[in-house]
């Protein structure tokens, strides 16, 4: 487990560059015992995600077979993981649980914060698929160990397209349930173990998006926007999560109902989405009043930043050919161990083909021009690499913002109307929650 200590550094340095994440919730507590329980839709990114979220180092546990995986087996074992036996995966394994629960229950003793994702597996299911009862287990195992109970936090992890890089990404800390009275009755107790799973649900269900099927998603999103621009409420990554949650809750009800509104605002909602992507707008952003001094405000914020803009073009140049190789190799090889596994191949094998791309620019420039020249080369292009992701990326969202300025500024009467059009909206959603 070498690579234990520096966790929370590598897993801030892959989600920040593979994501535009944000984290909001409650917090991890930053020392002692703790049990963070976490949806599991996005392979090994949901690990790192959930150290970022936690802010310290934790050891996580893993599904053997990982452990000998010819292309990430060496990584699982450094970052001190540890092997749960499926009986799925190898019926005589599963009687080496006991010991592997014997070694939890002394880490967390330690005061070590240990992750699991209680529903087993990793997927690509709209919802929290029904949990297995082995971090309730676990965690009254060790409360027999520890003496009382200790924090179990949940962790949502909600992504807008996981698969695709640089999409948005949030990552939601939850309130731990209280179990003090379940903690003494040991995990030998099944209703005991069956009541903190319920407990672990519930509290895992308050933090994530649970669809009845994906194509509900921008439906569910959309109607949770377009509430918020009208009738306001936080603006934060909690918030947001917690808005679409309540939202999709409420659509599942009304489509157990009898009432045949929700059909056609649903259509009115997708119709309503669709325009203003088509016109670079959001139900927030439909809002916004645009003068000629705010333009102008604008624009010298922005002057600095195209002095950087030299290094997008380099980038987009230098970087061309690892960028391309890992898109298709990684995409290639998640597809096989599954969808939900792309992203953690992208990044992993983008690790090693840009490493690879440097030093082979690297000796190219030391060939030419020197030694010296050769390793000054090999240290900026990391450099130059970040610096052109994050130029790039506010050159793409800066036109946006010109092209929403425009269409606010000289198309007021369709704003106008589409303003209109979503606060009938609003008022028909709230007329339907209240009814659901």
């Amino acid at each position: 487990m070498w690579m234990h200590p520096v966790l929370p550094a590598l897993g801030r340095m892959v989600t920040h560059s593979y994501y535009r994440l944000t984290v909001g919730g409650s917090s991890v507590p930053e020392s002692g015992p703790v049990l963070i329980v976490a949806n599991h839709t996005n392979g090994l990114m949901d690990p790192a995600l959930i150290i970022v979220a936690s802010g310290r180092s934790v050891r996580f546990m893993a599904k053997a077979p990982l452990f000998t995986h010819p292309g990430i087996g060496w990584l699982i074992r450094a970052v001190g993981s540890v092997p749960v036996y499926r009986r799925q995966d190898n019926p005589l394994g599963v009687r080496q649980n006991f010991d592997v629960f014997q070694a939890v229950h002394r880490a967390l003793g330690e005061g070590s914060a240990l992750g699991i994702f209680p529903e087993g597996t990793s997927h690509s299911a709209s919802g929290l698929q029904p949990l297995k009862t082995g971090a309730a287990r676990i965690a009254i195992g060790a409360a027999q160990h520890i003496g009382a109970s200790f924090p179990i936090v949940p962790v949502g992890l909600v992504f807008r397209d996981r698969r695709t890089f640089r999409s948005a990404a949030r990552v939601i800390v939850g309130v731990s349930p209280v179990w003090d009275d379940l903690a003494a009755r040991g995990p030998s107790d099944k209703d005991a173990v069956r009541e903190l799973t319920r407990r672990i649900e519930t509290s895992m269900r308050a933090v994530t998006v649970n669809l009845q099927d994906w194509s509900d998603a921008q439906l569910v999103e959309c109607a949770a926007r377009v509430w918020h621009a009208e009738f306001g409420g936080e603006s934060d990554p909690a918030a947001d999560v917690e808005r679409v949650r309540l939202t999709t809750e409420a659509l599942a009800r009304l489509r157990m109902g009898t009432d045949p509104r929700w059909r056609h605002v649903a259509r009115a909602l997708r119709g309503h989405d669709r325009l203003l992507a088509r016109l670079g707008l959001t139900p927030e952003t439909l809002h916004l009043q645009v003068s000629r001094e705010a333009a102008f405000a604008w624009t010298l914020r922005r002057i600095p930043l195209l002095l950087l803009l030299p290094f997008a073009a380099v980038g987009l140049v230098l970087f061309w050919v690892p960028r391309e190789v890992t898109g298709r190799f990684g995409a290639k090889l998640g597809i096989r161990e599954g969808e939900d596994s792309i992203p953690t191949f992208r990044v992993f094998y983008g690790a090693a083909f840009f490493l690879g791309w440097f030093f082979i620019l690297g000796i190219t420039a030391g060939v030419a021009a020197g030694a010296v020249a050769g390793v000054a080369t090999f240290l900026a292009l990391p450099v130059i690499a970040v610096t052109a992701l994050y130029v790039s990326e506010w050159r793409r969202l800066s036109w946006h913002e010109i092209r929403r300025f425009f269409v606010l500024r000289f198309h007021r009467d369709r704003v106008a109307e589409l303003r209109s059009r979503q606060r009938s909206l609003a008022d028909q959603l709230r007329a339907l929650f209240g009814a659901a």
